[in-house]
């Protein structure tokens, strides 16, 4: 049985549709409706600062269509569009939707559609470990996931990594990487004996630190903060340079 749950978001113009996809999501045990909007252009804002993992979306609204809302997300979550036309199927299907329902939406179509989400959300931790290519300890790079395409990245170049949500963001010279993946998976595949983890939200490139003050570190004049969890891993690795 899985122990998987999803927080889920509603988002369509009328709210009676919004009513009967919130029912739907009470009576699915591995569901969970986090919020609803009928406002398009207020349901974009909230996406990008409270992610949730499905989104169940209506096609057509006013402001914003539900595609054109798809297309305002760097990072979607699974999604669910729901319409009372069949013409976006295709539009739909380009978006790598996990299902497409025409209304009135019953709920055995429905309940078909979150077990697909469900499937692929299990999926996941996989394509997480994937993120990030494994790397020798010697090695000079490697390859993190970025969307659809693999970017090389050289270890001498991180600065440090910081974990947000379901994502880390590597910290070059150059840019901001935002990779679907874990700190754990960061540790593991970033050589040792360049990095370490300072907190539970960062790891930083010992050769970028220039300065403890406070329990903190300066890494390119920012302050990272330094868990007392990790804080004696720190001074050991600050007293061997």
């Amino acid at each position: 049985m899985s122990t998987t749950n999803l927080r889920c978001l509603v988002v369509d113009d009328d709210p009676l549709s919004v009513q009967v996809v919130l029912n739907c999501i009470t009576n699915t045990p591995f569901l969970t409706a986090v919020g609803s909007f009928t406002n398009p252009v207020e349901a974009a804002e909230s996406l990008r600062t409270q992610p949730v993992d499905l989104l169940f979306l209506d096609v057509e609204m006013p402001l914003m269509s539900g595609i054109e809302l798809l297309g305002t997300l760097q990072h979607p979550p699974l999604v669910v569009l729901i319409t009372s036309s069949k013409d976006y199927a295709v539009q739909a299907f380009e978006h790598a939707v996990v299902d497409y329902l025409v209304k009135p939406v019953s709920y055995a179509r429905f309940l078909q559609a979150a077990q697909k989400a469900l499937e692929m959300a299990e999926r996941q931790p996989a394509a997480e470990a994937d993120a990030i290519q494994a790397s020798g300890p010697n090695a000079e790079f490697t390859f993190v996931k970025v969307d659809s395409k693999l970017v090389r990245v050289t270890f001498e170049e991180v600065r440090y990594v910081e974990a947000l949500g379901d994502y880390v963001h590597i910290i070059t010279g150059s840019s901001k990487l935002i990779v679907y993946s874990t700190m754990k998976a960061v540790e593991e595949k970033f050589p040792s004996r360049r990095f370490v983890r300072v907190h539970r939200s960062f790891i930083v490139n010992v050769n970028h630190i220039q300065a403890l003050e406070d329990n903190s570190l300066v890494v390119e004049n920012k302050h990272i903060p330094v868990g007392q969890t990790y804080l004696r891993e720190v001074m050991q690795r600050l007293n061997k340079f």
